[in-house]
This record gives structure tokens, C-alpha cells and sequence, in this order.
């Protein structure tokens, strides 16, 4: 961003703002340390002065002014660190330069929006050219009300006060009124009649919950600004923070607390990002790539799955797209929200929204009195986004807070306790899940037997399995329309063998299991998978991902298949599975999802053994069902399958 700044009048050197905005905060920044004035007037009323003051020294916590009009009506002001106005403030504090509130404070003012363009185009053509478009294209067209000319002419008053006192003042103000307090400026002002002391006027410290549906930016790009402000912070070795929950040795020997909590590794994800964002002027196209780019690496911690080039490259095309639709240049944080839940899934949409809306520095317990907002408090319209919870937002403003949050520790620890039964079960809503995936894949597999052994014949009184219109298109001279017959295959299917991942490293995969169904209707299983203890969701809770998994019915029958010694010439775990799908299965086919088909000897084995092997390969089924069945969770005893769907999402 240049820091060309508008031509002064007498000693008064204006920076018009659009309110709340990264980038004219970031302006006023700039042009301060560039102008060095002796003193800064702000477009905020006397009467809030020392209120605001003290709202602006608790920075980067985040506060809001609160008080009541003579209507009854409740005034809210947020003093976030990406206002223009409180960033003006902020600086001539810092630089002990005198603040001047030169707004007059009237109760009756109109609420209304003004019709600005997107603020981005501020940071790549300057405050000055976005300024002369502005005053070209929507100040002539703008009605001003009573209110605004009696705020004009009283900032013109007091303008003219400090003009004989200070040589050189920094003038920071809204661009609907910056041209009518210049003309004003040099034209004799009355003084104007105001509430010259308000009572009543309270500061609060925001909940943290409540910051992505209140304030202007959503917190990861104020995070950004605000590390950004005071220098680089200390780059963090990213490779060891990460978003999971372990449970380990360690972890108990320390009484349960661990090393790097969610909230250290959201906030070494935000210093990394300010390390790899451009020097200068912080730009919100970048800020939303490394957000993007922290979220995929919290969203592979998650759950095992990678964010693929083209789907980063959609995400971006689709976001920018939505912009342009709602005239904007650069997407805010619901357009990306929305973007990242199409373009990718659910759960990497709760992982930039996890990232996109954390803010270190505010905490619950706080100097101030915390209070709880919402944006209909403000008056601020709502969208809602639903990422398995609702999220509403802020018109112009994206906002993002779920109605039903994810349940987090009370206290360092508090889940271990629900480790002391030694016995596990699984989730029944997964096991129903992986179930009915199990049958559709038997029904797919005998449909590729049926369609390897297929008849034509000419139609006689019924179409059979439908119309097969290569042999028609060959016998058109005859005039006849044939028709398919799928053959009747001999031999059902019986086991399924699921391989996601051959695990060719065998150390992606540690965890091995076989366990029996509980009931008639569940099959046996052998999988192997991630190591549950690495990631702790609830009190006894833990979540792994499947890298294979093996399912034969009827149940009660399966055998350890990891220690079973007839099993130890197999070369991988997905051939270890593969064998014991066809030795347990009592029909004479079994279906093999992988990626590549089993290498031929594997293939003889089963004809020996007089079984054949369907093989489906994994990119024929749909990526998303592949995504809902692979996570399981294991939990430490039946008791907690009563609590277990307030932790798992």
C-alpha cells in the first residue's frame, strides 16, 4: 500500500476511513509514522474519551463501550485492533502524541450503511485513488441527514481550536464527511450544543467465543495485524505443534497435562503465517492462503486425509467467483468457509473455521468484566452455514460461531479419568455405518460377476436387463433391437476386504485389531489403523483412522488374524487381511477394494482354496462414503457409548 496521503488543509492532514477496515487501520499506521504529526484528531464524540482511551490501552484484547441513549436504547462500540480509528488512537498514545475526540456525541443519529467498495482496493491502489473514486462515484449521490451536518460543522469547530495550537494533526475520520469538515474548516464555526458528559458509559471485555460474530475482521487476519504491528514474533517449528490430543505414557507421568495444547498449536499456526505473509502492508489475499494452507495440515491431523492440489486450486476459483457475485474483490471468511466446506468436506470446514476464528490474546478471565454479544444485538444481519452446526454471519462482516460447540477439557487431565475400564467397544452408529457400506459392496461385487457372464438376444416379449445397444447398432440390417441377460452367478459373496492405505512404511498403521460382532447382525472384523492414543476426544474416547479393514459374517467365528502364524509368508497387512477374508469366508467369493488388484500368487492361493477374489478398484466408489466410513473411535468400556455422541463429530 502507498502511504500518499490526501493534500492537507492548513495544518490538518486528513486520512479518510472506511470504518473497521485491515486496511485503512493499516493506513493510519503508516501515515503516522510517515507524517509524524504533533497531534491526532479522531471521529469519535469527547464524552466517550477516556472510556475509549482505556478500551484502546487493553489491546490487543479485544473490549466494547457500552452505554444508553436517552431512548433507553443500548449503544455498543467494539475497539478491535483493525478500526482505523482505534489504531489512530492507539499510535499517538504510543507515541505520546495528544488525542483529540473531535465528534460531537448526539443521541439521535440515523443507523445506516454506507455503500463503500470493497476495502481491498485500498491496499493495492492507496487510500488517496480509492478516496477520489469514492468522492466521484457515491459522494455526490449520498443524502446526509440534520445529524451529519451538525457532526460536520462541530468537527470543523474543533479542527479550527487545535489548527492555533499544533503545527501538524493527524485528522482520521469517515469519507462520507472528510470533504464537508474541509469546507467547513474555512468558514467562521459556532460552537456547537452537545451532551458534553454522558454517564452510564461501561467497558466490557469480549467473550472469546463471541469474537468471530462481532468484530469486523474474523480473528485469524487480526491475529495476522496484530503480530504484524509489533514486528515478527518468534517463528515457531511448526512440525511440533499439532491440534491432537494425545494420551501416552508422558502425558500420564505429567499428571495429564500436555505439552502443546489446541490452542499452542492455532496460535504457532498464526506466527508461522506472519513469517510467510509479504513484509509490508498486510495483504488479505495471502492471509487467506496460509489460513488455508495451516487449516489442511490441522485438517491431516484430524483425520489422516490430505488436501489434494486440485482442490486447493477449486477452492480458490470458487471463492474468488463468490466474491465477484457479491461485488466484492477478495472473499470474506463465510465465502471461504462456504468454499472449503464444497470444495473439500465438512470436517476441513470445521478446521479453517477452527483456525480462521481464534484469537490468542482473549481470554475469559480478563481486568474487565466479560460480556456476551451476538450480532443481532448490533443489528447485523445473519447467514447461516451449516458445518454440521449453524453459523451465523454478519452482513458485509463475516461472523462464524457454532450454536452447538465442540466439548473441550474443563480442566488439564479431566478426559483421562475416563481410561480406567481395560475393556473397548466401538461407536454402534459407526458399526451400522461400516455395515450397510459392507452389504452395497457385496451387491456391487455380484454385479460384477453378473456383468463378466452376460447374454445377447434378440427381444422377444420382455427387455430383460435392459437393451444392449452394441449388438443392436451391429445387427441394424436386420431390424431386430437385442437385449442383455446377466447370468445368474453360482456362489454368493462373503467377505469384504476394505484397503484404504497399503501402509507401505508399516508405521502409519500401528494399531491392530481383531474383535467379534456383538450380535447376529454385526460381522467380525480385523483392521488396522492410525494409534488411537494420539488422538483423545472425550473422557474415554479415542478416534482413529482406518488404513484397512476386514468384515465376515457370520460372526463369532474370526480368529486373531495379526497373530496368526498361517498369515506370516503375506507381504503387507492388506495381504494378511486379504488371506483370512478368504479363508473365513463361507461363500465362494470375496470382494477386494484397494487401489491395485492382489498380485497373482494371492490369486492362485484362492483358487486352491477354491474361492476367487472380485476385485473393485477404490476409485469406481464414491470419495465421500469412503471419507464417513474410514474414521473410527474406540471407546474404554460400554458406559461411555451413553456420552459418546457429545464428543464425537
Amino acid at each position: 500500500m502507498t502511504n500518499e496521503s490526501l493534500e492537507p488543509f492548513g495544518p490538518i492532514y486528513p486520512v479518510p476511513v472506511v470504518h473497521y477496515s485491515m486496511e485503512f487501520a493499516d493506513a493510519v499506521r503508516h501515515l503516522f509514522q510517515h507524517i509524524r504529526p504533533d497531534a491526532v484528531a479522531v471521529e469519535l464524540p469527547h464524552s466517550l474519551q477516556d472510556v475509549v482511551v482505556k478500551g484502546v490501552r487493553r489491546l490487543p484484547e479485544i473490549s466494547v463501550v457500552l452505554y444508553q441513549n436517552k431512548t433507553g436504547e443500548t449503544v455498543y462500540l467494539p475497539i478491535e485492533p483493525t478500526d482505523p480509528l482505534a489504531e489512530a488512537v492507539r499510535s499517538g498514545a504510543e507515541a505520546d502524541v495528544p488525542v483529540y475526540f473531535v465528534d460531537l456525541d448526539l443521541d439521535e443519529y440515523p443507523s445506516y450503511r454506507d455503500n463503500m467498495p470493497d476495502t481491498y482496493a485500498a491496499h493495492r491502489l492507496g487510500i488517496k485513488a480509492y478516496y477520489d473514486v469514492y468522492a466521484h462515484q457515491v459522494l455526490g449521490v449520498l443524502e446526509k441527514g440534520h445529524a451529519d451536518l451538525r457532526r460536520e460543522a462541530g468537527m470543523a469547530y474543533r479542527l479550527q481550536n487545535l489548527a492555533a495550537k499544533h503545527d501538524k494533526i493527524l485528522f482520521v475520520c469517515g469519507m462520507a464527511h472528510l470533504e464537508a469538515v474541509r469546507r467547513a474548516f474555512f468558514r467562521p464555526q459556532a460552537e456547537p450544543l452537545e451532551k458534553t458528559k454522558r454517564t452510564g458509559v461501561s467497558l466490557f471485555n469480549l467473550h472469546p467465543d463471541d469474537l468471530p460474530e462481532i468484530i469486523s475482521e474474523y480473528p485469524f487476519s487480526a491475529a495476522v495485524y496484530e503480530y504484524r504491528r509489533h514486528g515478527l514474533p518468534p517463528k515457531p517449528e511448526i512440525s511440533k505443534f499439532t491440534v491432537q490430543k494425545k494420551l501416552g505414557l508422558l502425558t500420564l507421568m505429567g499428571g495429564g497435562k500436555e505439552t502443546c495444547s489446541e490452542e499452542d498449536a492455532l496460535d504457532a499456526s498464526i506466527r508461522w503465517s506472519v513469517h510467510h505473509i509479504k513484509p509490508g502492508a498486510v495483504d488479505r489475499q495471502r492471509v487467506s492462503l496460509r489460513l488455508f494452507e495451516q487449516a489442511a495440515r490441522h485438517y491431516r491431523q484430524d483425520t489422516g486425509e490430505e488436501v489434494y492440489p486440485w482442490q486447493k486450486r477449486a477452492f480458490f476459483r470458487f471463492s474468488r467467483n463468490y466474491a465477484f457475485l457479491e461485488s466484492r474483490l477478495v472473499s470474506d471468511f463465510y465465502q471461504l468457509l462456504i468454499a472449503a466446506r464444497g470444495c473439500v468436506d465438512d470436517n476441513f470446514c470445521y478446521a479453517f473455521w477452527r483456525l480462521g476464528s481464534f484469537y490468542p490474546w482473549q481470554k475469559v478471565q480478563s481486568s474487565a468484566a466479560t460480556i456476551r454479544m451476538s450480532g443481532e444485538m448490533l443489528w447485523l444481519g445473519t447467514r447461516k452455514v451449516n458445518i454440521r452446526r449453524r453459523l451465523p454471519r454478519i452482513k458485509r462482516r463475516p461472523v462464524y460461531v457454532p450454536r452447538k460447540r465442540r466439548m473441550k477439557e474443563r480442566r488439564p487431565g479431566e478426559w483421562l479419568k475416563g481410561f480406567e475400564d481395560p475393556y473397548i467397544c466401538s461407536y454402534p452408529p459407526e458399526d451400522v455405518l461400516i455395515e450397510d457400506y459392507g452389504n452395497f459392496l457385496k451387491t456391487k461385487g455380484d454385479h460384477v460377476l453378473s456383468a463378466d457372464d452376460v447374454a445377447s438376444r434378440p427381444f422377444e416379449t420382455t427387455i430383460l436387463d435392459g437393451i444392449d445397444m452394441r449388438e443392436t447398432a451391429r445387427h441394424v440390417h436386420e431390424g431386430l433391437i437385442y437385449v442383455k441377460e446377466f447370468k445368474r452367478v453360482k456362489g454368493g459373496v462373503g467377505s469384504v476386504v476394505i484397503i484404504f492405505d497399503e501402509d507401505s512404511t508399516d508405521e502409519e498403521y500401528p494399531y491392530l485389531m481383531t474383535w467379534l460382532g456383538e450380535h447376529e447382525q454385526e460381522s467380525d472384523m480385523a483392521f488396522y489403523a492410525t494409534n488411537p492414543a494420539d488422538h483423545v476426544v472425550g473422557p474415554g474416547i479415542l478416534r482413529c483412522t482406518y488404513g484397512g479393514a476386514l468384515m465376515t459374517y457370520p460372526p463369532f467365528r474370526l480368529a486373531d488374524v495379526w497373530g496368526d502364524p498361517e498369515y506370516d509368508w503375506a507381504r503387507t497387512k492388506a495381504e494378511r487381511l486379504l488371506l483370512a477374508g478368504l479363508e473365513y469366508s463361507l461363500e465362494k467369493h470375496v470382494v477386494y477394494v484397494a487401489k491395485v488388484a492382489p498380485r497373482s500368487f494371492i490369486k492362485q492361493v484362492a483358487a486352491r482354496w477354491g474361492k476367487q477374489i472380485v476385485y473393485i478398484p477404490i476409485g469406481q466408489l464414491s470419495p465421500i462414503k469412503l471419507k464417513k466410513i474410514r474414521t473410527l473411535h474406540v471407546l474404554a468400556g460400554k458406559d461411555k457409548r451413553q456420552i459418546a455422541k457429545d464428543y464425537i463429530w
